[in-house]
């Protein structure tokens, strides 16, 4: 079989490597489509703690159950799913409430297990009992289906965050997940809806999505100064960095309003520490978290979504390439001319 191999850092080659084997408490499927996650391109040119090469990345993942383990009973042959990245650990204590991304050993597809870029791909033991493995309907294709994982990831955001009806909201940062988030709003019953974006390009993009929001281009308006002016000083319920900047960050807590929710969702590449003027969070009474991946009922209502169309997949995948051209799809992605970018470890 083929597989795209990150033997080490910048250099992603195609493969051709044996068979694997099923174990009895092994599920081995066929990936049809895996997106390309920026996440990956991180560890493509600087490397994961989590990640040790020669190795198969890839986490955004829609394939076809191919091989199943003689204990398995979760899976079938022919059964089509998704999943999301984390898979907790036997026994944690976070496991045991159902909240498994935060579990200490931390473990993810694409990371310490086996990726997604192959035309073969293992799940292992842990994985098939309390992975979010997910199945999927037959009216849901292969290439709209891939992005179940970081919508989960987007529904995770929102619910830690409290997002309900009414609500007033802004998005900083407008890439794929915060254009999820913009979509994810019309779901959530929010009010008036803000999104904000440096580069006007990327912005006119975004619109497609919630064309009756609010957007803010951050090169050519002030983001503080606007929303407080457009909310009579008040603030919005809530905020949402999509954008991993100290800036977007910072501006995040200077509009959130009075008991309202700040999600710093995007983690901070190589950038220095945020400095905040903690008095805001204190007489405002704001609420400031993190969000890391997500849960099995975040991937379940995820296919629900896309399968009954809440969620329109179509306008998110902007070009796909076979197994054959992945460093053209990494490219691709860096690039910043579309949203998403599939993979077609099949073709």
């Amino acid at each position: 079989m083929k597989a795209a191999v990150l033997e080490e850092l910048e250099q992603l080659k195609i493969v051709e490597k044996p068979d694997p084997v099923c174990g009895d408490d092994e599920v081995i499927i066929a990936p049809h489509a895996v997106s390309v996650c920026g996440s990956d391109v991180r560890i493509f040119h600087y490397g994961n703690d989590r990640v040790e090469t020669p190795t198969v990345i890839g986490h955004e993942v829609a394939g076809e159950v191919i091989e199943v383990g003689r204990n398995v009973s979760r899976f079938k042959e022919g059964d089509r799913i998704v999943m999301g990245a984390d898979v907790p650990s036997e026994n944690c204590q976070w496991s045991l409430v159902g909240q498994g991304n935060l579990s200490e050993q931390n473990y993810a597809i694409g990371y310490q297990f086996d990726g997604a870029f192959q035309q073969k791909m293992v799940l292992n033991d842990l994985t098939v009992k309390l992975g979010a493995v997910v199945k999927i309907p037959e009216n849901l294709e292969y290439d709209q289906a891939c992005i179940a994982e970081p919508l989960a990831c987007a529904i995770h955001g929102l619910e830690l965050g409290q997002m309900g009806l009414g609500k007033s909201m802004c998005v900083i940062g407008l890439g794929p997940i915060g254009c999820m988030v913009l979509e994810l709003s019309k779901y959530y019953g929010a009010g008036k809806v803000f999104a904000a974006q440096r580069s006007r390009g990327r912005l006119e993009m975004a619109k497609d999505f919630l064309p009756d929001a609010r957007f803010i281009c951050t090169e050519e308006e002030n983001l503080v100064d606007t929303i407080m002016a457009e909310t009579d000083g008040e603030g919005v319920d809530f905020v949402i960095t999509t954008a991993g900047t100290v800036q977007a960050q910072a501006d995040a807590i200077q509009i959130v309003r009075k008991r309202g929710y700040v999600n710093l969702f995007a983690g901070l590449k190589n950038e220095p520490p945020l400095t905040i003027d903690s008095n805001l969070i204190h007489y405002r009474e704001a609420f400031v978290m993190g969000t890391h991946g997500c849960n099995l009922p975040d991937v379940e209502k995820a296919v629900t979504l896309l399968a009954g169309g809440k969620i329109d997949a179509r306008k998110y995948i902007t070009k796909s390439f076979p197994l054959d051209e992945i460093n053209d799809a990494f490219a691709f992605h860096e690039s910043r001319q579309g949203l998403k970018v599939v993979v077609r470890p099949q073709d």
